[in-house]
């Protein structure tokens, strides 16, 4: 069975998970706005906006801790199910292999239980405080724009070559528990060194583009507070809440590329757990 084969079997229960996940990042994304009403409110000498934070955390909460009730149970049940599948379509009684998917099979789950929901609240996020921000300035509305766009760039450019780090670590995974039964302490000792060697080569891979972006962002920061002491925002709580989106902005353009690069690697799992 494979994994849309699954995905179209338990399909109520993801579109469940999936409305929830969508309707704790609309929650999150009302956040920063939330608090700047309860500033100007509180200033005014009205505490409505208080109280409405204090509901709006609420409703979140219990949205929060139903989908994570939720997810447990159903993830568990669809790890038992994948790693059945994943092992039976391996010929020969390879116990590496089996060994080794059976670990694949895991980091795709845990993708779909943790990753997903953070991935898809980022998506969101992302676009949601883009058309927020667009709304209380559009000069630095313009401005994230241009950042998302560089910033992608930068992911794109290296796809290729974490698609081939990748398939070079889990080719060297997957002989794991063969090199261990061999009771030989030298070979174990090449693979482990192996296994960093791809490792090490991924993450400094993602450091170099990690810096890069995150050099953008902060100039982008530094020039949202510019553009928006020029543009005259003399409402502290409006000013307070922009200010809250561009980190906002800044924490989901620095997460999303992160998740671009864990989607490569789990394609290249997907497609070697489907082999037959």
């Amino acid at each position: 069975m494979g994994f849309k084969t699954l995905i179209k079997k338990h399909k109520l229960k993801f579109g469940f998970t999936l409305f929830l996940i969508i309707t704790e990042a609309f929650l999150a994304l009302l956040f920063p706005l939330f608090i700047g009403y309860a500033i100007d409110g509180a200033i005014k000498g009205s505490y409505n906006g208080a109280i409405q934070l204090g509901l709006l955390g609420l409703a979140a909460l219990i949205i929060g801790v139903g989908r994570r009730v939720f997810d447990s149970r159903f993830y568990a049940k669809l790890f038992q199910s994948m790693g059945s599948t994943a092992i039976s379509m391996i010929e020969n009684n390879r116990p590496s292999v089996k060994s080794a998917r059976l670990s694949m099979t895991r980091e795709l789950v845990e993708f779909l239980e943790n990753s997903l929901p953070e991935l898809i609240s980022n998506i969101i996020g992302l676009f949601g405080v883009i058309i927020i921000i667009a709304m209380l300035n559009l000069n630095v509305f313009y401005s994230s724009l241009f950042v998302v766009l560089i910033i992608f760039q930068i992911y794109w450019i290296s796809s290729k070559k974490t698609i081939r780090l990748n398939k070079s670590s889990n080719d060297e995974f997957e002989k794991q528990v063969d090199v261990i039964s061999k009771n030989n302490n030298e070979e174990l000792s090449l693979h482990l060194k192996k296994m960093m060697q791809w490792n090490i080569k991924l993450y400094d891979l993602e450091a170099v583009n990690f810096s890069i972006s995150w050099i953008v962002l902060v100039s982008f920061l530094i020039a949202s507070i510019i553009i928006s002491g020029s543009d005259g925002i003399v409402q502290y709580g409006v000013l307070f809440s922009l200010i809250m989106y561009v980190f906002q902005y800044m924490e989901n353009v620095i997460n999303l590329p992160l998740f671009y690069q864990n989607a490569l690697r789990l394609k290249e799992i997907r497609e070697r757990i489907e082999q037959v």
